[in-house]
């Protein structure tokens, strides 16, 4: 089948609807697993599992899109994130979602270093920023809906049913890529494959990629990053559960935070040329650092709308520039493994923080889970001024 538009957009689309999926199950999981009597550490424990095996296969995943393309990891772990999500729909019980948790990140991380890697290998080098921002947008667009359909759903007709619905956006992905085999071919024969030649035997791997002192900077960067988002989906419907709010008005607040990330999504190009990609993403780690520790005392949905509009404003930027950082500090012909390294550490801390924080939370109340969450990013920050 001819492609329906250009490649780079019919990556953008895997990312909105395979997304949908993913970013509804972390809202759904928590709420289902509070329904079902578990407690905040037992919450933690599940939203762990998301990233215990990408942590161990993110260098492999990696591995792979750099030398067999991207068709064909897209393909199966769009599979496997339905089948994980479907399980719950099926079986709704604690054990299910925690054989839920683990399926949908075993195959998240092949679709995602590959998806990732696709627009950067799509990518002129004068198209970067623009690319990465517009990936970002669509996880927004995705990060938007996907928490306020569940709220919905889960209002409406439960929790094992908004799962079973979630399943159809990673299967509509599944389609997708089998109508389009062009896919694959065109953005073979339009990126090169590394230098060869003498390169090869100074070429780095796996975690020796960790020597190149730019790239390492950036990996912490990003790992404090995902330790700040990790705990805006893990702990937010939480907080919401524990002072009375319903799933539909904890969806809303999500989807603000998503719509904010959007908006400056929008313009960040233009403000990376204006202001420099440092200074912006120092800027933007500066008051998600002052936003979180503000959220602990409000109840009212209002505000938290407009707190999480305001830190998706901050976070929104950190995303597209941490990638195209990577990608541009990636040794050529290793930017799938570059990538691959950064989910690796990245699900370090997407189990680490769950687990961390709900042990935190669970013993010293809300205060201090977001106190220590922002020091961590105003660190970040201040590394981040080093160019």
């Amino acid at each position: 089948m001819k492609l329906f538009m250009p490649p780079i957009w019919i990556a953008m689309l895997l990312v909105v609807i395979n997304m949908l999926g993913i970013r509804g199950s972390k809202i759904t999981v928590s709420l289902m697993a509070l329904e079902l009597g578990a407690s905040q550490f037992m919450v933690g424990v599940i939203v762990a599992l998301y990233s215990l095996l990408p942590m161990f296969l993110g260098l492999y995943a990696g591995k792979l899109t750099d030398r067999l393309g991207v068709r064909l990891p897209i393909i199966c772990g769009s599979t496997g994130i339905a089948l994980g999500l479907a399980i719950p729909g099926f079986f709704p019980s604690m054990p299910a979602l925690f054989v839920s948790a683990a399926a949908i990140g075993a195959a998240h991380i092949f679709y995602n270093v590959s998806i990732q890697n696709a627009i950067g290998l799509m990518s002129p080098k004068e198209d970067r920023a623009r690319n990465f921002s517009n990936f970002a947008m669509m996880m927004s667009i995705s990060g938007f809906f996907g928490p306020l359909l569940s709220g919905l759903l889960i209002d409406t007709f439960g929790h094992a049913k908004t799962y079973l619905c979630l399943t159809l956006g990673p299967l509509t992905g599944v389609t997708i890529m089998l109508l389009l085999p062009k896919f694959a071919a065109n953005l073979r024969g339009s990126v090169p494959r590394g230098k060869g030649g003498e390169d090869e035997g100074i070429r780095l791997s796996g975690f020796g990629l960790l020597e190149n002192k730019p790239l390492r900077r950036v990996l912490v960067m990003s790992a404090i990053l995902m330790t700040a988002l990790d705990l805006l989906h893990f702990y937010m419907p939480i907080y919401g559960h524990s002072i009375g709010l319903s799933a539909s008005k904890i969806g809303m607040i999500m989807a603000a935070f998503s719509a904010a990330a959007f908006v400056v999504r929008v313009w960040m190009p233009d403000i990376v040329k204006r202001f420099g990609e440092h200074k912006v993403l120092t800027f933007a780690l500066g008051l998600a650092a002052v936003t979180y520790l503000i959220i602990p005392w409000v109840t009212n949905v209002a505000l938290l709308m407009m707190i999480t509009f305001t830190l998706g404003l901050g976070m929104g930027c950190g995303q597209p520039l941490i990638m195209m950082m990577i990608y541009n500090r990636a040794p050529e012909g290793q930017s799938g493994e570059a990538l691959g390294l950064r989910q690796t550490i990245n699900h370090f801390t997407h189990m680490a923080v769950p687990l961390t924080f709900g042990a935190i939370g669970s013993a010293f109340g809300v205060w201090p889970v977001f106190a220590v969450n922002s020091l961590m990013l105003l660190s970040s920050g201040l590394l981040s001024r080093r160019k």
